[in-house]
């Protein structure tokens, strides 16, 4: 059974149930508050069957609405990882497609928000290029999108040594910008995806935008996510004093890939709330306090501190 890393003052059960031939994990914080709100986030192993990953993010979201979560985060490629360029093109829908009105209806039927962490969306000019964007998608307890944020940085990295050799942008268009952070039940929620977690100033921009939460659902390869995956999303949390919501891809999706998992939660001090392993599919259920956040913020205001933007630039311009 896997171990959920979290905080001293926390007592956690877990919760397993077979699902889909499936070990389905469920952590759960067995002392939470019921003022304050509660996020899933989960952990999926997704594959190009695209029927068979919505049954199982489904049963996720269900189990995540049952233990009290008010909203919940998928990871990127929750709809399916092709094993191909050709199969992942094929395989993509437009906004208006079958697949995120399912997750619509779902969103309403449940009351609860979702983030969709990296859908894999046709771009404006399918019909002449043949790309899709990489967006991450929000929808609220209505079952309404309320924001959409395209990733802007994509994957093309060569690691020969390590066994990876991705090159996203020969498929995938980079989003034209940022979108504000999202007002939701859990507070300001900041979007980025993935390999958007290696550039700070991403996170610096929400940050002034008001983001109480930044969330970065992924599917890191299993050597980088090893090297840098935690680390990185504790420098998110401890640099912006922001709660940092990551779900993760885990295990194998196909021949070609697979994926690291632990999908995390962080607090706005740095500390892991929640981890769920690197090996099964499941969720960790965790407290968002922005009460814990404000404090954090009074107690060390790294914000007050920072000085313009100019300022950070000054070298540049003396050059």
């Amino acid at each position: 059974m896997l171990a959920l890393r979290c905080t001293l003052r926390i007592r956690v059960k877990q919760v397993c149930s077979r699902a889909s031939s499936r070990l389905s994990c469920i952590r759960l914080q067995h002392t939470m508050s019921s003022s304050i709100p509660v996020a899933a986030v989960c952990q999926v192993t997704a594959t190009p069957d695209k029927e068979a990953n919505f049954s199982a993010c489904r049963q996720l979201v269900k189990g995540a609405k049952e233990g009290g979560a008010s909203m919940v985060f998928l990871p990127e490629g929750f709809d399916y990882i092709g094993s191909s360029r050709d199969e992942t093109l094929m395989l993509s829908e437009s906004l208006s497609g079958d697949i995120i009105s399912r997750y619509k209806q779902l969103a309403s039927s449940l009351g609860v928000w979702l983030s969709l962490g990296g859908f894999h969306e046709r771009g404006h000019d399918w019909e002449a290029d043949r790309r899709i964007y990489n967006s991450h998608v929000i929808i609220n307890d209505q079952g309404e999108i309320v924001s959409v944020y395209r990733k802007s940085h994509l994957f093309d990295v060569e690691l020969p040594e390590k066994g990876v050799s991705l090159r996203e942008s020969t498929f995938t268009i980079p989003g034209p910008s940022l979108v504000p952070p999202v007002q939701t039940p859990i507070g300001k929620v900041g979007l980025g995806i993935c390999y958007d977690l290696r550039f700070p100033e991403l996170s610096l921009a929400l940050l002034r935008q008001g983001a109480d939460i930044l969330t970065y659902p992924s599917a890191f390869t299993v050597a980088t996510g090893t090297a840098h995956w935690e680390t990185l999303l504790r420098a998110r949390a401890i640099e912006t004093q922001c709660f940092v919501l990551a779900s993760a891809q885990v295990g194998k999706h196909h021949e070609k890939r697979s994926s690291y998992g632990h999908a995390l939660a962080v607090d706005p001090w740095g500390a892991v709330m929640g981890d769920c392993g690197g090996e099964q599919t499941g969720m960790a259920l965790v407290e968002v306090d922005l009460e814990k956040l404000r404090n954090t913020r009074r107690k060390m205001p790294v914000q007050q501190h920072r000085r313009h933007t100019g300022f950070y630039y000054g070298l540049d311009e003396e050059q």
